[in-house]
């Protein structure tokens, strides 16, 4: 197994010997990694590559066969034309195939996590939260899997169906596309990939440009596991040629992408008849009322807001604070900020790391500028050096600043105060976001009028929003996404119903109606 390239070191790809099918070595040293298309790893069909940087350093630390149309075309041909075949594998050698590829995982997690860490910089604990997420999902969607079960129907309760029964059973939607974020370069589209071929489907997958090892090397486990050939097809490349012609191809039954809200919407209008899961932007408040215990809600809102630097979908992104506890509650926030040190991810210390890369760092530092400007006060950060953004509190930040609206994704803490819940819930429902929320009270009721009153899919109580491996059902609702993810849930996104009636009457086994009188 391999190692983690040691702190101070240049960051570099180190994988087992397990991985090379992958990729070659080019003539500058570095891995040129193919795409896994029709059960095979080749380049592009013209031979390009794009870069991969690591956010430690911005060194190169590979480069990637960069999938064209004619690529991504040939990977739809490659599913549609093998579907049958992952179909065709009886429900219990799937789970086999899956069960092999757990052990897999399991066994080159080190590899994984490394390379998490390389090309996302996200920091050790977070790298082996991934990939141990990912292992619970196989097990868990495996368990689950399972139920996909039918359901009997019949036909004498109701006048116009007596004679006939129904049975309605789950199928696969046949080919499905996934498209993946930087932020979880492994859970997301794995999340995605499991329960649709553990279902039967086929599944042309794209991951973000920004990471995209780390899921080729997932494909390789599960070529490694068993999977049919052309079941998985895994292309890196551009959003608008690759993505573009997924989301657009009449061979393609569904889509389920994660990402931002803009690409979503342009993907939800391209579409025509296909099922979406789009899990989108967020905007996640986080309510603390004078009633809350002040020293979980500030642990709890700060790790909401600088896990991952921020760049989660269901990152806390505004703490609306009652008026009163408001400087009590800003002192304990900058006591816990003090406990998240900034630094390289692959230090065990470190718990906040890199942004991901230039064009995100600029966002947020336009964010905090200009909330100062409109009169939010800085109290800690807003500086940064390379892609390292520090952690950063902003205090009593005004509805007027783009920072209360917009997604930050990165480290910021931003606090608003409010005099009551009343405000709070209309300020939170007044975002085009719908995702998360959190409430910090310990009154029965404001837990279930915050509860009812807020316009998003998961709410959250004296806890910072967490969707783990999806044991709780999560998506967002307005313009953050369609559809829901979770473990039976996912299974049920994938597939469809089918309704198969019987009539009973001519082998005389149907119920007869008696005569009115």
């Amino acid at each position: 197994m391999s190692n983690l390239v040691k702190l101070g070191e240049k960051p570099r790809i180190v994988l087992d010997s397990f991985f090379e099918p992958m990729y070659e070595t080019g003539p500058d040293a570095l891995p040129v990694f193919k795409m896994f298309l029709g059960g095979e790893w080749v380049s592009s069909n013209i031979g390009g590559t794009f870069n991969v940087y690591s956010p430690i350093d911005g060194s190169l630390i590979a480069k990637v066969a960069k999938a064209t149309v004619k690529d991504a075309e040939n990977a739809i041909d490659s599913a549609y034309e093998n579907k049958s075949k992952i179909r065709a594998i009886p429900a219990i050698d799937r789970l086999e195939i899956f069960a092999k590829a757990r052990e897999l995982l399991l066994k080159y997690e080190n590899d994984f996590k490394n390379i998490i860490v390389t090309e996302m910089s996200k920091t050790l604990e977070g790298a082996e939260g991934e990939v141990n997420g990912v292992a619970e999902r196989l097990r868990l969607t495996m368990e689950e899997t399972r139920k996909i079960y039918g359901e009997y129907l019949p036909g004498d309760w109701v006048g116009d169906t007596v004679g006939k029964i129904a049975l309605v059973i789950r199928e696969p939607k046949g080919v499905i596309g996934a498209i993946g974020s930087f932020n979880y370069p492994f859970f997301i589209p794995a999340a995605k990939i499991i329960p649709a071929l553990l279902a039967g489907n086929a599944v042309v997958a794209k991951p973000s440009s920004d990471t995209p090892i780390t899921l080729l090397m997932f494909g390789r486990i599960l070529e490694a596991a068993g999977i049919p050939k052309g079941a998985i097809n895994i292309i890196p490349g551009s959003g608008r040629e690759v993505g573009g012609t997924i989301v657009k191809s009449e061979k393609i039954n569904m889509i389920s992408f994660t990402g931002n809200t803009n690409t979503g919407k342009q993907i939800s209008t391209v579409a025509v008849l296909k099922d979406l899961h789009l899990e989108l932007g967020g905007k996640a408040p986080a309510i603390v009322l004078d009633d809350s215990d002040l020293d979980l809600a500030a642990k709890k809102c700060v790790e909401g807001s600088l896990k991952h630097a921020g760049q989660r979908c269901d990152a806390i992104s505004r703490i609306l604070v009652q008026e009163n506890i408001g400087e009590t509650f800003v002192k304990k926030v900058l006591e816990e900020v003090e406990k998240w040190k900034m630094g390289d991810p692959r230090d065990p210390e470190t718990k906040v790391g890199p942004l991901i890369n230039e064009q995100a760092l600029k966002k947020v530092d336009e964010l905090v500028k200009d909330a100062i400007n409109k009169g939010a006060t800085l109290l800690k950060g807003g500086k940064y050096e390379g892609l390292y953004y520090e952690p950063t509190v902003l205090n009593n930040v005004p509805l007027e600043a783009r920072i209360a609206w917009e997604e930050t994704f990165g480290p910021v803490i931003t606090i608003i105060r409010v005099k009551n819940l009343d405000e709070a819930l209309e300020i939170s429902n007044r975002s085009e976001y719908g995702l998360d929320a959190a409430v910090f009270t310990n009154s029965f009721y404001n837990v279930w009028k915050a509860a009812k009153a807020l316009q998003d899919g998961e709410i959250t109580i004296n806890d910072a929003p967490a969707h783990g491996v999806g044991n709780f059902p999560f998506g967002g609702i307005k313009d953050s996404g369609l559809g829901r993810e979770g473990l039976g849930y996912s299974i049920d996104e994938v597939t469809s119903i089918k309704t198969i009636i019987f009539n009973l009457e001519p082998a005389d086994l149907g119920k007869k109606r008696i005569p009115h009188f």
